[in-house]
């Protein structure tokens, strides 16, 4: 049997992030338990690679006190390790005046969490993003940057086996609990003094069997990409968003040029049916039935969820996303635009008691226990900043000897 003192279920960025932080506090035995057989198969590995500056949210939640502390600390992480960084920026476009007024709440909101923005011109916009495309005023976000997810995840594994007071286990997945302190897995049993569901996708899962969450569902949406071709990646210097809907927690289709200088466009926010539903049918398990009633109960009752069930798998169709796209630049064909391979799903934590989306990041403690829930963007870029706030808020003072 194994034997640890923080039991950690999930090796994403925020577990990682979470066992660094624990051991600088002075844990000696942490057990990270990854159900695949490496690191990033899931939204820490297949995420934008963008590192978002708090310009979305509103200043009491916890992705605002998150999200630019995050992205500082990961800048500072990638230069300290010679890690890929690219200090792109970002800019946000109104594709039409009605949008001008959002434009400018994320202007007071942005700053209102710290973060360096200014409303730029057409003509200012010109000389940052010289084909993107906006009504009268643009919102330029100097911090946000560009990262390797991947680089990051390894790098960070490194760091925690050369401790040696970090075991991973691969190929290890949560099962239940034995005990209140013995968990069962597919590795066998282990015990541990706390324990950590960072699961992700699988979050509400593993908390339920600690009688936690139960009002609380995921309902996975997909992330599809499509690619300028490498001939057209000039035509973006960083990144170009549109003006999102404060309502729902998407950002909508938008270009990202990555540390190789690939020019991604997407993603999508898709209704799925399946937690790993990546391709059509991979991924749909028994589940999809429940996942199905929930979208159902959501579209009957949460105009903001109707929305996106209405408006998002259009984008199935390449002439209906490339509409969406051009609205942003000036110049795009849709001969410029291919089907990139690359594919995520982002778990939308609902409250069936609400019936609605949570915007927010969750953390729930109980006893010995702790789960996160609903870490999505901008989970990885908040990820250092959270995993400080959860070992100061929930186990400050541990003897960890």
């Amino acid at each position: 049997m194994h034997e640890s003192e923080f039991l950690i279920v999930g090796a994403g960025i925020v577990g990682l992030a979470l066992a660094r932080e624990l051991i600088e506090q002075g844990a000696e035995r942490i057990i990270i338990l990854e159900k695949e057989s490496g690191l990033g198969f899931h939204a820490s590995g297949r995420n934008s690679g963008v590192l978002h500056a708090g310009i979305y949210y509103p200043p009491n939640t916890l992705k605002a006190q998150l999200c630019l502390k995050g992205n500082l600390l990961l800048q500072d992480y990638c230069q300290q390790k010679g890690l890929p960084l690219v200090k792109a920026g970002k800019v946000i476009v109104a594709r039409d005046e009605s949008e001008l007024p959002t434009l400018l709440q994320l202007h007071d909101r942005a700053k209102e969490n710290g973060a360096w923005v200014e409303m730029v011109d057409e003509k200012q916009l010109a000389s940052i993003e010289p084909n993107a495309k906006t009504v009268k005023q643009a919102l330029y976000s100097h911090y946000t940057a560009l990262i390797d997810n991947k680089a990051i995840l390894n790098s960070l594994q490194q760091d925690l086996m050369q401790s040696r007071r970090v075991k991973f286990l691969f190929s290890a997945a949560f099962k239940s609990l034995k005990d209140e302190f013995t968990a069962t897995t597919t590795k066998g049993n282990i015990r541990f003094k706390q324990f950590i569901n960072t699961a992700g996708a699988h979050a509400d899962r593993v908390a339920h069997h600690f009688g936690v969450g139960k009002d609380y569902y995921f309902i996975p949406f997909k992330g599809i990409y499509h690619k300028l071709k490498p001939e057209k990646a000039h035509l973006v210097n960083g990144n170009i968003y549109p003006v999102p809907h404060l309502g729902n927690p998407f950002l909508g289709v938008h270009f990202t040029k990555n540390i190789n200088g690939d020019v991604y466009v997407g993603p999508t926010a898709i209704p799925a049916f399946g937690r790993e539903n990546y391709g059509i049918l991979q991924g749909i398990d028994r589940e999809m039935l429940k996942i199905v009633l929930n979208e159902i109960m959501l579209y009957c009752v949460n105009p903001e969820f109707r929305k996106v069930a209405l408006e998002e798998p259009k984008k199935y169709l390449p002439a209906y996303f490339y509409r969406d796209a051009k609205k942003l630049v000036k110049e795009l064909e849709p001969g410029w635009l291919a089907r990139a391979p690359k594919v995520g799903i982002r778990p939308q934590l609902i409250s069936l008691r609400d019936k609605k989306l949570l915007m927010d990041f969750l953390v729930v403690k109980e006893r010995h226990s702790l789960h996160i829930l609903n870490a999505i963007s901008p989970a990885f870029t908040s990820s250092m900043a959270f995993a400080k706030y959860i070992v100061r808020e929930y186990f400050k003072g541990f003897n960890a000897n």
